[in-house]
């Protein structure tokens, strides 16, 4: 992966500024663009689509209720015929002649059920029984004529008590309004141990039921089928002198809904609308047309805006680059912007005007290298003459310290001998930074020459274990804060006093600490110690004349980079205890010492 995208970095570093922004508008407008429009093009039509899901079942329920509340309307018709005892005695009368019968409807057609019929949709009523003394015509028939017939043979196949059945007549009655036959069916089976057995046939008018379909005007192809048979249709299969049209399988349905009505499976179909997808849009059409201006046009503005503000002054910015004449570098004279462009062409006519004066001055820096030179050359003659110097003064010292112990004075010949330990060790450190022990040696010389001043008064104890004695620190730290302890400590103090000079590591921490039981300080004086010694610089150092405690604490700062803490307790009369922490891996080799060449930020506290 790493390796595919350096590919890519390096082929795009080849491209110049407007291939990159072109790649840019491609790949960060113009593809989104395409995706974002897509998934709200989408949207919408999903919107749209579950709108229409959402009509087409409203308009199914208004078809079904229109469908069942006409059949439940013959149905109730078909339900007082079916409980008239009138009627059932009639049917199971065996009549002795044609007259007997004809007598027997008239008075009946006066009292029955049969004479509230005539409903809106309802076109004629038939009643058939297995009865031989009937004779055929009006509302009743022998079962006998219907038993050849579809309808008759349908409803038994059903199974059903009461179901309607489709059939079509054809030529056999070429008077009627409708060939086409929408019929109720059911068994007079009311009274079940009385009479021959019964058939009710209730047709429904076929016109008036295909009309209300067509006058509803639902704005869609509507379909009611059973099975494959088209039953109605606001779409031209409704012609009610034609068989019953079926589908063919490659009818548009958008949408179908199915139930069950008295033991049938009808089928709602409602067909897809021709350019539906198109009208979706067009209903949207200004909110595209907005998306595609927004996101495909403006871009392409500011696209072209950017790269004409990036290539221009780049342009510029190059060409400056390339007029080098006569060793002088041509400034940009129309710098504009703010941008990082315009700051790099104001940061090359900085360049330009400091290398043009750097050009000039090219001999006089040659001059100043020689002077340096030279002054570099006596300098090293003075250090050689400084080296001279001490010399004599230690064979001074000698030839004082040998004529002290020729006159028996051995206290002032041991001072002298301790003298000049302390200078011969200052002279002979060739760096900065020492050895914690030969500190130490050192504390503990000055600290014995000391004890000659204050005799009993003073005694100390120093501490050192082997496994601190390597580390480096800068010298004559420990001895100016023990010198500050002895002199400032004891100075007030007229019983004896103790000096401590403790070190020792703990974990990654080398700990240093210098104990004395003199005359302590007071908490104000303790207070601006801390805050002196925690924020020290070397401006203090300029400033103040008593700066050996900051000296030794900035220097601290310098070898360790500002990663030491000082800690300075005090309590008047008892005395004073001074801890140092500093992480002792700055303090590994001689070579941390940087010569004092450090930045103050890394020892301003």
């Amino acid at each position: 992966m790493i390796k595919f995208w350096k590919k890519i970095e390096n082929i795009m570093n080849d491209f110049n500024i407007k291939k990159k922004l072109i790649i840019i508008y491609v790949f960060c407008v113009i593809l989104p663009l395409v995706l974002t429009d897509s998934i709200i093009l989408f949207i919408l039509y999903d919107g749209e689509k579950k709108e229409q899901i959402y009509e087409f079942e409203n308009i199914t329920s208004a078809v079904k209720y229109g469908l069942e509340y006409t059949f439940e309307e013959a149905v109730n018709e078909m339900n007082d015929i079916y409980v008239d005892g009138q009627i059932n005695d009639f049917l199971n009368e065996d009549y002795a002649n044609g007259y007997a019968f004809y007598a027997a409807s008239v008075e009946l057609s006066k009292k029955s059920s049969l004479n509230l019929l005539g409903g809106y949709d309802i076109s004629n009523v038939v009643i058939y029984a297995d009865n031989d003394t009937i004779i055929n015509g009006g509302h009743f028939y022998r079962l006998s004529e219907a038993e050849n017939t579809e309808w008759y043979q349908a409803y038994i196949e059903s199974g059903k008590n009461l179901t309607f059945v489709l059939y079509y007549i054809g030529n056999s009655d070429m008077s009627a309004l409708s060939m086409r036959r929408i019929s109720l069916a059911r068994h007079l089976d009311y009274f079940k141990k009385e009479g021959c057995e019964k058939i009710l046939r209730l047709d429904l008018d076929y016109n008036k039921v295909a009309r209300k379909l067509m006058l509803a005007n639902y704005g869609y192809g509507i379909y009611i089928c059973q099975g494959d048979r088209i039953i109605f249709s606001n779409e031209g299969h409704s012609g009610s002198h034609e068989d019953f049209h079926k589908l063919t399988g490659t009818e548009p349905v958008a949408y179908k809904s199915s139930f069950t009505m008295y033991g049938q499976d009808v089928d709602i179909l409602i067909m897809e609308p021709e350019n539906s997808v198109i009208r979706q849009l067009e209903k949207h059409m200004p909110l595209i047309i907005f998306l595609v201006v927004a996101n495909l046009f403006l871009p392409v503005i500011m696209v072209s805006a950017v790269n004409r503000s990036f290539t221009q002054r780049l342009w510029e910015l190059g060409t400056a680059f390339d007029q080098v004449q006569g060793g002088s570098l041509q400034g940009i004279e129309n710098v504009r912007g703010k941008d990082e462009i315009g700051i790099l062409m104001q940061n090359y006519n900085r360049m330009v005007k400091r290398m043009n004066n750097l050009i000039q001055r090219v001999y006089k820096d040659r001059l100043e290298r020689q002077e340096i030179d030279l002054a570099r050359q006596n300098a090293e003659l003075l250090a050689l003459h400084s080296q001279i110097n001490p010399h004599f003064l230690f064979n001074v010292l000698e030839s004082i310290r040998m004529r002290s112990v020729i006159q028996g004075e051995d206290v002032t010949a041991r001072m002298i001998e301790k003298l000049a330990v302390l200078e011969r060790q200052n002279i002979n450190w060739a760096s900065d930074n020492v050895r914690l022990a030969e500190e130490m040696s050192f504390v503990e010389a000055y600290l014995e020459l000391q004890k000659y001043r204050f005799g009993n008064r003073l005694h100390y104890e120093i501490d050192l274990p082997q496994t601190c004695a390597d580390y480096y620190i800068p010298k004559l730290t420990l001895t100016t804060f023990a010198e500050n302890a002895c002199v400032h400590g004891m100075e007030k103090k007229t019983s004896a006093c103790w000096i401590y000079v403790r070190v020792y590591l703990k974990e990654s921490l080398l700990y240093i600490e210098i104990e004395d039981t003199g005359g302590g300080m007071e908490e104000e004086v303790v207070a601006k110690m801390n805050e002196s010694m925690r924020c020290c610089t070397i401006e203090d150092i300029k400033e103040n004349t008593h700066i050996g405690i900051l000296n030794a604490c900035l220097r601290l700062k310098m070898i360790s980079k500002g990663n030491v803490e000082f800690f300075l307790e005090s309590e008047k009369g008892v005395g004073t205890f001074m801890t140092i922490k500093v992480e002792a891996g700055y303090l590994q080799t001689k070579e941390q010492e940087g010569q004092y060449h450090v930045d103050e930020s890394d020892v301003s506290g």
